[in-house]
């Protein structure tokens, strides 16, 4: 489907890693269908029992790719495959780890709302500039954040697009360490596969138990997905994207 996402497999851990770096992994519409396509075939898989988001030296991922949203306000279709991958996330049904170095913005920072642990080095700044760019908040994060870091901690980082470091993240409980450059991938797998070395339908119960019922999020999502999509063709998201394709050419 795409070059762009590798999925691996090490043992019992499934492996979804973003690579685009020439992009800083800014993700693409086949990307999104090619993680969708992955949680779903490997909750199908009773022999992958947790999955892990990794992106490349330097970048978890940019967001989405700018590109595919200009082409979405200016009247192009499109934007099925996010909400798709966003509804996986909030429906996985194995654990979910991810590891993060670097740039972690928009969806990713919005993914690791969703996982069970993560990992992110200290050189790693974790930002959503939706308000910045005429958009709203997406994946659940208008629920979820509130819900992790208090409100305002939450609206800083979701309303105010300030960025949070490491540090910060997981002093929020945004996060669950902070790992150096060279471990991150290693302290990452590591927490998979204990997590899938755990009896499973035990470790299924007690993270069903810990998230709760999935209708509230799933509402949320799609609450959040009309009206990002209603922004995307507003004027002022038209100009706050196009101001930022300018500064990025200049």
């Amino acid at each position: 489907m795409t070059d762009h996402v590798v999925v691996e497999r090490r043992g019992a851990v499934q492996i979804i890693r973003m690579n685009r770096p020439d992009k800083k992994n800014a993700l693409t519409s086949a990307m999104y269908a090619a993680m969708s396509a992955a949680l779903k075939q490997g909750d199908a898989d009773s022999s992958v029992r947790a999955h892990v988001f990794l992106g490349v030296p330097g970048a978890f991922s940019a967001g989405n790719d700018i590109a595919d949203f200009i082409t979405m306000a200016t009247g192009g279709q499109g934007g099925g495959e996010v909400w798709d991958f966003l509804i996986c996330l909030a429906t996985a049904q194995k654990p979910m780890v991810s590891g993060v170095d670097g740039i972690a913005v928009g969806i990713g920072t919005t993914l690791n709302l969703h996982c069970d642990l993560t990992f992110a080095t200290p050189r790693t700044v974790f930002r959503t500039p939706f308000v910045d760019l005429g958009l709203v908040p997406e994946a659940g994060s208008s629920l979820i954040a509130p819900q992790i870091l208090g409100r305002q901690a939450a609206f800083a980082l979701l309303a105010l697009g300030e960025g949070f470091s490491a540090e910060r993240a997981k002093a929020a409980g945004l996060i669950h360490e902070v790992v150096e450059e060279a471990e991150l991938e290693n302290a990452t797998l590591a927490a998979a596969e204990t997590i899938a070395a755990k009896p499973p339908q035990a470790m299924k119960i007690a993270r069903d138990l810990m998230r709760g019922p999935t209708d509230a999020l799933v509402a949320r999502i799609r609450q959040e997905a009309d009206h990002f999509r209603e922004r995307l063709t507003s004027d002022e998201a038209r100009a706050a994207l196009m101001a930022f394709m300018s500064r990025k050419k200049a």
